[in-house]
């Protein structure tokens, strides 16, 4: 049996981080059927916009979609802000393929721990970020300038329904770790964030073998800082979502090294998602092979995981990254004195390399 993957490398070093995570995948001997599709601002300067139909299309039929990262300053005034990459490939893309669920894992890689900003102990983390991602202030209708262009109105929803759907995916993952959810929100403030924790306070008494607790952004943000081991399943919106992950992935050490995982309800049988690395295009070191591969990497060993169901093969990949790291192999964001610094795609063979 071959699986179909759309492969949407996008922009900026979004091409060459996607080509290391292909390269990768055929190594694991699975068969695999790739088909290529543009995204994001090349899209939109070669078909006129940057989720061209043809590419929405092939996403549908895939079993799979790889993504790489889209976006740029060369597209920041690009006129209507509809049209923008971020704007008008992600959000659309998340919108039409239900992928509703964000699952963004930060764990601390032991050959790295002299990476984090947190020193010693503290710099080990573990922890996912369930955030979800097709609600909320991104997609909340009216979005506008108003008076002449001098306000500007974004408005936040959330239904009872979207809570509960996310809030459900938080429980299965917990407990398939240490069976704890902090469900993050500003429910002293935020009418969306007075029903979110109303929803999972409900959820928690049908779900009392999963210990739940709440607690308010803006202290979820500080405590990530100051005990982020106190964390194992992080439950939130939208934009807070985007915010914590981001901030978790700097723990370990580089935004080059967090996978994430867009998920959607099961399709033909298969847990159907989204997988790409959580960082930007990096317009800055485009083309010069020196981004870090390894959040693709390990974003298609969680397409193995959750998609096709294949923990061998995604536990072989996870090995394979851990071992070339205790091996010294290090790209530019994270070498450091003693290492060797590698290019992408040297960092891309030598995991191969350690997976045959």
């Amino acid at each position: 049996m071959s699986y179909k993957v759309a492969v949407l490398a996008g922009d900026g070093i979004g091409p060459e981080v996607t080509a290391e995570a292909v390269k990768v995948l055929k190594a694991t001997g699975v068969s695999f059927e790739f088909e290529d599709a543009l995204v994001g601002g090349i899209a939109y300067d070669e078909k006129g916009h940057p989720l061209p139909p043809e590419t929405l299309d092939l996403c549908k039929k895939a079993d799979a979609v790889l993504l790489g990262a889209v976006g740029g300053p060369k597209w920041d005034k690009v006129q209507p802000a509809s049209m923008r990459p971020e704007v008008g490939a992600l959000l659309p893309l998340r919108s039409e393929l239900n992928l509703y669920a964000n699952v963004r894992p930060a764990k601390t890689l032991k050959p790295l721990l002299q990476a984090s900003p947190l020193k010693g102990a503290n710099g080990m983390i573990d922890l996912v970020v369930m955030r979800e991602l097709t609600g909320g202030i991104y997609f909340g209708q009216p979005r506008e300038r108003r008076d002449n262009g001098t306000t500007a109105v974004d408005t936040c929803i959330y239904s009872k329904h979207e809570v509960e759907r996310i809030a459900k995916q938080a429980f299965t993952i917990a407990r398939q770790r240490r069976r704890e959810i902090v469900s993050v929100d500003k429910a002293n403030v935020l009418e969306t964030s007075r029903l979110w924790r109303e929803v999972v306070t409900e959820m928690a008494e049908q779900n009392k073998d999963v210990k739940v607790t709440h607690m308010l952004i803006d202290n979820a943000a500080m405590q990530l800082v100051r005990n982020p081991q106190q964390f194992d399943v992080m439950l939130t919106e939208n934009m807070f979502g985007d915010i914590l992950s981001d901030e978790a992935s700097m723990i370990t050490g580089s935004l080059g090294l967090l996978p994430s995982a867009s998920l959607s309800d099961p399709k033909d049988g298969k847990l159907f998602g989204l997988y790409e690395p959580i960082h930007g295009s990096a317009p800055d070191i485009a083309g010069q092979q020196r981004a870090n591969p390894l959040a693709a990497i390990l974003s298609v060993a969680m397409m193995l995981q959750y998609t096709f169901e294949d923990l061998d093969n995604a536990g072989r990949i996870e090995r394979a990254v851990e071992a070339v790291l205790e091996d010294g192999l290090r790209t530019a964001d994270i070498f450091e004195k003693g290492t060797k610094l590698v290019s992408t795609r040297e960092m891309g063979d030598a995991i191969v390399t350690k997976l045959n």
